[in-house]
């Protein structure tokens, strides 16, 4: 993804915003984070000049891991998920369709409701298969089964089998949205493989089960450095770490630690860090206090829903799952949404966002920034909008007016 910086003083076009984010890697010679591929160069940073190289997002040192492309077209792995996924991924298909971008779905219809299933199980090799191959992926949420203990959620094996180790949630009011909140822009970086979704518990007598919280210094320090070299890259100033190294001083202690360790490193932004308890408080009254927040995995998809609630709900937030060889866009809300599905009441526009992110990630500019302004365009006018947004139109009558207004700009 191809640095924009904003305008001085601002940290995005409000229009364009989520589209137009950006990641520098953070470089240590020798180390696991190394790469020699710069594709551009920032100026006016007083922070480590290994921090400057950078190449785009979710890559790895060799240009074998760019996105697949075959006779001009990007092939991108689409899985539809559960609930209203199909639905809503079908808005963007035929946005895409409709707007000529160049990419070529290949297409998993992996579910997790039928988990355990030897044909649900083989679906979702072949989506894992699918993503090594392809880099990429534009993904719905797949349902994980509460009353099946003996299964893993599909949703947290995929992330920790391809390590894409930093979820990004983009937190920002929408103009024309009005909301109980205004001025909120924030961006919530949750480390995604490890924590409290390592997944490793077991029932050691009857009525006692022991869950493992698994906390490590080199994923610590990852995400730690992924979230101080995107705040670079997005012009973003402050940086908070969110922990609970008050009662678990081992773990969390060993995750602020390392934060506070990765700080030393970039002297022009600001950095604190905040108890949970106190974060979730903060973020309902005053949220835009907050800029960066970075966390272990399960603080992440606590705030992620506390944060989209502030700005409008699960269907206007988009996201983005980033790894060192492939990249997964969906809903920065993981929700399902199994009880409106086939009801033509879901909301597309944080499906269509997160897909305008992945156009951004394929340098796609122009598709991307048309798709985005038709989006905001239409949230702006207040007349289509879905149920949750206040409205009364379905799922097909907003992808509508959303190409009413690309064919507008054309």
């Amino acid at each position: 993804m191809r640095y924009n910086p904003a305008p001085t003083g601002h940290k995005s076009n409000p229009q364009t915003f989520y589209s137009t984010f950006s990641f520098f890697l953070h470089i240590i010679a020798d180390d696991v984070f190394q790469t020699h591929h710069p594709l551009v160069k920032v100026i006016n940073l007083n922070s480590p000049q290994a921090a400057l190289n950078s190449r785009c997002f979710a890559t790895i040192q060799s240009d074998i891991f760019k996105p697949t492309k075959y006779g001009g077209k990007y092939t991108v792995t689409l899985i539809p998920g559960d609930g209203i996924g199909a639905e809503i991924v079908n808005s963007v298909k035929t946005i895409f369709k409709a707007d000529n971008v160049p990419v070529e779905w290949e297409q998993v219809d992996v579910t997790g409701v039928e988990s355990g299933e030897k044909l649900s199980e083989d679906l979702f090799r072949e989506s894992i298969a699918s993503l090594k191959r392809n880099k990429l992926g534009l993904k719905g949420i797949l349902h994980t089964p509460i009353q099946r203990s003996s299964h893993q959620s599909f949703n947290v094996a995929m992330r920790q089998e391809l390590d894409i180790y930093a979820s990004i949630v983009l937190i920002k009011n929408i103009p024309g949205y009005k909301t109980r909140h205004e001025n909120v822009d924030l961006c919530i970086i949750r480390e995604n493989t490890e924590g409290e979704y390592s997944g490793l518990e077991h029932q050691s007598v009857p009525g006692v089960v022991e869950s493992l919280k698994i906390i490590t210094r080199v994923k610590s320090e990852r995400i730690a450095k992924f979230a101080f070299a995107f705040a670079l890259a997005n012009n973003r100033k402050k940086i908070t770490c969110i922990h609970k190294a008050n009662i678990m001083k081992l773990a969390d202690g060993l995750f602020r630690n390392t934060f506070n360790s990765v700080a030393k490193d970039y002297p022009t932004l600001e950095v604190n860090d905040m108890i949970v308890d106190n974060a979730s408080m903060q973020c309902v009254s005053r949220p835009q206090q907050f800029d960066v927040m970075v966390m272990p995995n399960l603080y992440g998809g606590i705030l992620s829903n506390v944060g989209a609630a502030l700005v409008g709900g699960p269907g206007v937030v988009p996201g983005c799952n980033m790894g060192r060889e492939v990249a997964v866009f969906e809903p920065g809300c993981r929700h399902v949404g199994l009880d409106i599905k086939g009801k033509h009441q879901a909301n597309p526009i944080a499906m269509i966002l997160s897909g305008s992110m992945l156009l951004r990630h394929l340098g796609l500019d122009e598709h991307a920034n048309r798709i985005s302004k038709a989006v905001y365009d239409v949230i702006a006018e207040g007349i289509v909008r879905t149920r949750d947004m206040g409205g009364k139109s379905s799922t097909n009558e907003i992808t509508r007016a959303i190409l009413d207004k690309m064919e507008l700009a054309l």
